[in-house]
């Protein structure tokens, strides 16, 4: 079953499955006015609102954006879980593509989505056209994936017992770390909170998506690399040139060697395809027209 508003520049609709709620705004008309492959924008934790600057410099095509199961407008499930799996969010992805009768899809995909991304182009290459997924952070891909991982849980045990903003500290200083992770690395002192600006409260809550262990399902995903070597579909694995060896460039970087999929550099950041107007500034306008290269095959 599926409901349907509008919005201005976009059609939104919620798709029932039998264990969830998927809610997604299509700005542009399907079939697509001039054959061209819809554009799907994908991300995980991050929602469809993420992408609304990007979708600006996509106007002359339909693009796609969506809330992954479990978050934003998609919150609604009945699977008695809470974990982000990719090998759902790819299962939900095609029957997405199948409802709006929409398929082959051009796809941009963001950090977990893009995890999940490729996990679609393991098991559905026949939904896809172009997949391009940007700086998936697939652990399993760095030649420190045991220390990264054990980065990573110091991430989610701090959350687990200080809340919110030491969870984001040491995010933070996770994320942003140059190069492998060293002994060095794992043996310093909690990141402090003042240097971040984060609040030093506890509020109770331990359910955010990305702090929590609900994550680790994303990063410890690996999809079936034969399966991707083999895809039917194009893909391309992308990293942002102002992210230099922090983890998910040197994850992006592992995976394109792993597979044998090519390389090409993004402008700005991860996340690098948000308005430069925005709390985290990035080059939407550049970005946007890296990707369009990208997906004419310029690149």
């Amino acid at each position: 079953m599926t409901t349907e508003t509008s919005q201005p520049d976009a059609r939104t609709a919620t798709l029932e499955l039998p264990d969830v709620d998927l809610v997604h705004d299509v700005r542009g008309p399907l079939p697509t006015a001039d054959g061209r492959p819809p554009l799907l924008m994908i991300g995980q934790p991050m929602c469809a609102d993420g992408f609304e600057a990007l979708a600006r410099e996509f106007t002359d095509r339909t693009v796609v954006t969506y809330d992954p199961r479990g978050l934003g407008r998609s919150s609604t499930r009945r699977d008695g879980r809470q974990d982000q799996n990719p090998q759902d969010q790819a299962a939900d992805l095609h029957a997405l593509v199948e409802h709006l009768g929409a398929g082959p899809v051009d796809v941009f995909a963001s950090s977990g989505g893009a995890v999940a991304a490729l996990e679609w182009a393991a098991t559905h290459p026949e939904d896809l056209a172009t997949v391009v997924a940007h700086e998936p952070p697939s652990l399993w891909a760095l030649p420190d994936a045991e220390a990264a991982t054990q980065a990573f849980e110091r991430v989610t045990s701090t959350y687990a017992e200080r809340g919110f903003g030491a969870g984001m500290a040491e995010f933070i200083g996770m994320s942003g770390w140059q190069g492998e992770f060293t002994q060095e690395f794992l043996a310093q002192p909690p990141a402090d909170l003042a240097q971040f600006g984060l609040p030093p409260e506890d509020d109770g809550s331990r359910d955010d998506p990305l702090l929590s262990d609900r994550s680790a399902t994303v990063t410890s995903s690996r999809p079936d690399l034969d399966a991707l070597r083999s895809s039917s579909a194009s893909i391309v694995i992308g990293v942002g040139e102002e992210t230099g060896d922090a983890v998910t460039a040197r994850a992006a970087r592992g995976v394109a060697t792993e597979i044998g999929l090519p390389l090409v550099v993004f402008p700005s950041h991860h996340g690098g395809f948000a308005s430069a107007e925005g709390p985290w500034p990035g080059k939407s306008v550049e970005f946007g027209a890296r990707l369009r290269e990208v997906l004419d095959g310029a690149l």
